[in-house]
């Protein structure tokens, strides 16, 4: 980077920075409870809650990972942003009504309250393996990935300053999280949308054209195959993306999971009223229908460039192979001075935002679900709020180490997917019964949290061509048919398993709610018949 892209970039870090702390004094002056440190409870407004849940979602997975992606298969992959964005829509509707009546501060919490502390501890330890050993350490290579790429610094020092930086935000609470995360996506938006305005303007001048237009036409003349959401069986990548699975099947496990049974999202709405939630989670919806403009679109102008001889040596790795997580750093490296630094800075905002809320929820879970029950019940507010501190520095530390381990993976979303996979069908099973089937009990919810890990590891060993999102379906339906079989054989021998408190009028939206899921419903239909 030149010096005006250093600029420019230290002006975004001391605003974050600054607001941050200015958020901290404000508002976490005398922090009376472990609830409002963790939750931010009843301060964060609807366009906070739906900032900060894009600021957490969108990180380096998307930026460096989906591009990675899309420079590979293409805006196939943008199906994980826009069911993402429909399924935060069928979240607020049927979900988030439970959780705000029901009081529940933290997914292990329903557990508790529905299937009994057993279930609950089990389903807490795979969530903090898989937060810190998938989803912290994910994030920190492929962050530092670029930022080394862009800065000449050494992975690891990049691997430290991004650790360093979210832990800063982390420990001034939800409240400051929220908040700045509202800067945090403007610039994400803004500095994504500027790279792929320049991208698209880049393919225009290669090939003697010019303008975004142009290039927006030259890459579906170029790559064709590049622009088609659903891919047939003998496509070369149908295992990652499998046809009609992807609408049909275990990609709405995947997203019921990750959207609505996931501490790290949910967190973000569970402090506020229904109708302020439901509102962010509309906002967060909306902007996830942009976001593949954001994260696909440029891998895809880096494939069309890379095939017509640009960027030969920028998606080499070492051993001389053509890496697809490289594309997005490998295009930045082409920006004017300035410009450089604001996606730098968009890039940094994704990765500190997710990094910031991910180390969040795993300090809430371990403190208010696992040391508060098993170690020292009568702990004070004031310790479990250092307790999870503590905990958020341990798991930074432990991914900060992990991280360079994954420098051998071809394309970090599908590892990303693929194995926080393993639990989420488990998960899902047991929240969508415990929500609205009354005959769930705690038997059947302990069978299906023990047999999640090895049932999908037995699939992944024993049908290796399977795609992974259709094994995730497979699971899922057979796990949800044993937790029904067992609760029904056991019911007349428990009776410990209670009910969701939820009423029919609890679902019904209001108009505005409404009229967004409508349009929303609108325009992604349009989309997927443009490109299907």
């Amino acid at each position: 980077m030149r010096t005006l892209d250093a600029l420019v970039f230290l002006a975004y870090f001391v605003l974050v920075s600054a607001y941050g702390w200015s958020i901290y004094r404000r508002r976490n002056t005398g922090v009376a409870s472990s609830t409002d440190f963790f939750l931010a409870e009843g301060s964060l407004t609807w366009w906070a809650i739906g900032a900060s849940v894009i600021a957490s979602n969108i990180s380096a997975e998307q930026f460096i990972g989906m591009s990675g992606s899309g420079f590979k298969l293409g805006l196939a992959i943008a199906s994980y942003e826009w069911l993402g964005g429909l399924a935060l829509l069928l979240v607020a509707l049927f979900l988030l009504p439970g959780y705000i009546k029901n009081k529940i501060h933290t997914m292990p919490q329903f557990l508790t309250q529905r299937f009994g502390p057993l279930v609950a501890t089990i389903m807490a330890v795979f969530w903090l393996l898989v937060y810190v050993f998938v989803n912290l350490t994910s994030i920190l290579y492929l962050g530092a990935l670029t930022v080394q790429s862009m800065s000449g610094f050494g992975f690891f020092t990049c691997v430290l300053f991004l650790a360093v930086f979210a832990l800063l935000i982390t420990l001034g609470g939800m409240k400051v999280i929220g908040y700045t995360d509202v800067i945090q996506v403007v610039v994400l938006v803004i500095g994504g949308l500027v790279t792929t305005w320049l991208a698209l303007d880049l393919v225009a001048t290669h090939f003697g054209q010019s303008g975004v237009v142009a290039g927006f036409g030259l890459l579906h003349t170029k790559a064709d195959s590049h622009f088609h959401m659903i891919f047939a069986k003998n496509h070369p990548s149908y295992g990652d993306l499998p046809g009609l699975g992807i609408l049909l099947g275990g990609m709405w496990v995947a997203n019921i999971n990750y959207w609505g049974c996931n501490q790290y999202i949910t967190q973000r709405a569970l402090g506020a009223k229904l109708e302020t939630a439901r509102a962010g989670m509309l906002f967060a919806g909306g902007l996830k229908l942009i976001m593949p403009l954001i994260v696909v679109i440029p891998g895809i102008a880096v494939y069309v460039l890379h095939q017509d001889g640009l960027f030969q040596k920028e998606m080499l790795n070492a051993a001389g192979e053509v890496k697809p997580d490289q594309s997005y750093s490998a295009l930045i490296q082409l920006l004017p001075d300035g410009l450089k630094g604001l996606s730098f800075a968009a890039l940094t905002a994704a990765v500190v935002a997710s990094l910031a809320g991910k180390a969040n929820s795993i300090g809430t879970i371990f403190s208010l679900d696992l040391y508060k029950r098993y170690v020292e019940p009568q702990a004070t507010e004031a310790k479990l709020i250092s307790i999870g501190r503590i905990a958020i520095l341990a798991s930074l530390a432990i991914a900060v180490v992990m991280a360079p381990q994954l420098s051998r993976l071809d394309q970090a979303v599908q590892y990303i997917q693929e194995y926080t996979g393993f639990i989420s069908p488990g998960v899902c099973a047991i929240f969508l019964l415990g929500f609205f089937w009354k005959g769930a009990n705690n038997a059947g919810a302990l069978v299906v949290a023990l047999l999640t890990i090895p049932l999908s590891a037995a699939f992944k060993f024993w049908t290796p061509l399977m795609p992974f999102l259709d094994r995730m379906g497979y699971v899922f339906l057979i796990l949800a048919a044993l937790m029904i079989i067992v609760s029904l054989v056991t019911h007349r021998l428990e009776d410990e398993a209670k009910a969701m408190e939820q009423s029919p009028g609890d679902f019904r939206p209001g108009p505005a709610f409404t009229i967004g899921f409508v349009l929303f419903v609108g325009a992604l239909a349009a989309l997927y018949a443009v490109y299907w």
